[in-house]
């Protein structure tokens, strides 16, 4: 099982990164919107949609919606980003800060279906426009973004599979412990570290511009890091509502497209609210 995790996230590593630097901002786009048609598709089985019918809708509903901001904002053409972001990025930063933290510990499993399509388009919008604005401002930034998720994931899996013994959240994801997310935490302190000592033009200026930068961006990734966390335990809680143990069988060893970008839902709109500030 492990060695096919491996090879997966090889394969899935190298093809994002060609995509990330070869693809033009359109082909990029374009791309995006292939992996949020593959993530609705899989969230509307959250929501209960049983047939192909409702489940194909609410996908093309989706795409339609993301390619229609990302055209007029001309995010798919290469801007670095518009001011008209701020509000989509903080509305989803609150729900990640607020209401995902609500919904893990309550777990309502009488939510109607409608209000569970309303909470994809949550999740999955501001994160797909984000994924497009953050690779126009710099796609190394984006690809840094994207690494610390994958960093602290990492870290978390090998110290919770070797110290692992207090569940952070056992009724949502019991495989997760406190000890791996000290281990995904001091990673990403590491990370931090380095690339603000490393490559800190990739860093938001805003982080720049104040005393002990480096200091500020710890404190930024860390957060991160713990919204990554958040990510993670929203999409198992969904996945349990909807008596599934995986949101889908496309990646061998890993599950579905959300099992992969569960952790970058919350992640990426934050980072690129603080990019805009």
């Amino acid at each position: 099982m492990l060695r096919e995790r491996i090879a997966t996230a090889m394969v899935l590593a190298a093809a994002c990164l060609a995509a990330l630097f070869w693809l033009p901002a359109l082909g990029w786009t374009a791309l995006v919107g292939c992996i949020l048609a593959l993530a609705a598709w899989e969230w509307a089985a959250f929501a209960r949609c049983r047939t192909t019918r409702a489940r194909t809708g609410y996908t093309v509903a989706t795409v339609v919606a993301f390619l229609a901001v990302a055209w007029l904002l001309r995010l798919a053409t290469g801007a670095a980003g518009t001011i008209a972001l701020l509000p989509v990025y903080g509305a989803a930063v609150a729900f990640w800060v607020i209401v995902a933290p609500l919904w893990i510990w309550r777990r309502p499993g009488d939510a109607p279906p409608a209000l569970l399509l309303a909470l994809g388009w949550i999740v999955l919008l501001p994160a797909v426009l984000a994924l497009v604005h953050l690779r126009n401002f710099d796609p190394v930034a984006l690809l840094l973004f994207m690494a610390l998720v994958w960093v602290a994931d990492i870290a978390a899996y090998f110290v919770g599979r070797r110290f692992g013994r207090f569940k952070l959240a056992p009724v949502v994801s019991p495989g997760k412990t406190w000890e791996g997310l000290a281990g995904a935490m001091a990673a990403a302190a590491v990370y931090a570290v380095v690339w603000a000592t490393v490559y800190p033009r990739a860093a938001p200026a805003v982080l720049q511009d104040i005393p002990w930068s480096i200091g500020a961006m710890l404190l930024f990734v860390e957060a991160l890091t713990v919204l990554s966390v958040v990510g993670d335990l929203f999409e198992s809680a969904m996945k349990r509502q909807a008596g599934l143990k995986d949101s889908g069988a496309l990646l061998p060893g890993h599950g579905g497209i959300l099992d992969r970008i569960d952790a970058l839902t919350p992640v990426l709109p934050a980072a690129a609210l603080v990019i805009l500030i």
